[in-house]
């Protein structure tokens, strides 16, 4: 670390344990970045707004940066199978390879990173062209999950503009929060790395009592940046009678990765009905869920007719409540699925539905033989 670089490490340091100014960036890694940048357009209404490739003279990859309001998905394939991209998805499917995070300086964020323990996925690089300029570093988390560190001068200068006329936005408005599935015994050294490494603090504990059914259970820590502009929960599986959704994931992923993104909007009710008339497939929960959410949440302000008909849940917390539904898996492994959440104060994660939701994922798992 050169002394200018040190100087601005501690400065940093001086006012926040780690900063970071929010999600940059999550890039998956997938066989056909065409159609997925395609299915994020026409189901979820990203606009995809830049492209690199052999058109923009990047030779092995095709990649497509998909944007709604303040989210943005760089979506990723291989053009030779021998590629890392190639391997990676020949071994854990369709998913998400890097959560990046924004940072005020990447190189120095990097070295505060490294110097605290993490191990470097790989060092400071700067990409610059007549678009803009990015300053950006990496280091690796679980399984082959990797954070980017990125400092940024508008969008990602290295893909071509793109403009879009055929996605229709559907209120998508920024990521939430990003959800890791890690293997028995691993969810503490997770809690403890981002303790570690970022200072975060935890958020919410949740034990095999909070999140259990008649045949599994799994464990969760969220961890959080302090602000709430980054939370991460990290779940593990828990003994039960039956496979849980957590050892279903690390099986087929095989190994730790990113199990679920939650996405923001003003009004879910809205965005679902366009997401499923779209063609979003969601989980479905028994009408029996919604005459017991009355009992439960008589004064939540909704068209409850039209919630029930969309399969939106409804939770609360000493904050406020919220409203969230979840997608069924995006791809043929049982990996990866979206959340859609509007919050109306609550800082939880619906701890109230835990149980409906969960029962909803075990039906999915019978159906598909691996409860």
């Amino acid at each position: 670390m050169d002394n200018e670089t040190l100087e601005r490490a501690k400065d940093h340091a001086a006012t926040d344990p780690f900063p970071i100014k929010g999600f940059s960036h999550l890039e998956w890694y997938v066989g056909n970045a065409y159609q997925t940048a395609h299915f994020l357009r026409t189901a979820l209404g990203f606009s995809v707004i830049g492209y690199r490739g052999p058109e923009t003279g990047v030779r092995d990859v095709a990649s497509y940066l998909c944007a709604s309001d303040q989210i943005r998905f760089v979506v990723s394939a291989a053009l030779y199978p021998d590629h890392p991209i190639a391997e990676h998805v020949k071994e854990h499917g369709p998913g998400v390879h890097d959560v990046a995070f924004s940072v005020p300086d990447a190189a120095a964020a990097y070295d505060m990173a490294t110097a605290r323990g993490a191990e470097s996925a790989y060092e400071p690089m700067i990409l610059e062209t007549e678009r803009g300029k990015a300053q950006m570093a990496g280091i690796k988390a679980y399984g082959e999950t990797i954070h980017s560190l990125v400092t940024l001068d508008g969008e990602l200068p290295d893909f071509e503009p793109r403009t879009d006329e055929l996605a229709k936005w559907t209120g998508l408005k920024f990521v939430d929060h990003v959800v890791a599935n890690v293997d028995w015994g691993q969810m503490n050294r997770w809690v403890d790395y981002y303790a570690q490494i970022f200072g975060f603090t935890m958020l919410r504990h949740f034990d095999d009592e909070d999140i259990s059914t008649e045949y599994s259970a799994l464990m969760s820590k969220v961890v959080w940046d302090g602000t709430g502009i980054i939370k991460l929960p990290i779940n593990e599986p828990a003994e039960g009678k039956r496979k849980s959704q957590i050892e279903e994931y690390v099986e087929f992923y095989r190994g730790a990765g990113v199990q679920h993104i939650a996405m923001a909007t003003d009004n879910v009710l809205d965005t679902v009905e366009q997401l499923q008339a779209n063609g979003l497939d969601v989980l479905a929960v028994p009408a029996t869920y919604y005459d017991d959410l009355k009992q439960r949440m008589p004064d939540l302000d909704v068209d409850w007719d039209r919630m029930e008909k969309l399969k939106v849940l409804a939770d609360e917390d000493e904050g406020g409540q919220l409203l969230q539904l979840f997608s069924k898996m995006l791809q043929d492994r049982p990996t990866v699925f979206f959340e859609f959440i509007e919050r109306r104060g609550a800082t939880g994660f619906g701890e109230g539905n835990f149980k409906a939701l969960f029962e909803a994922i075990e039906r999915e798992q019978a159906l598909r033989g691996n409860l």
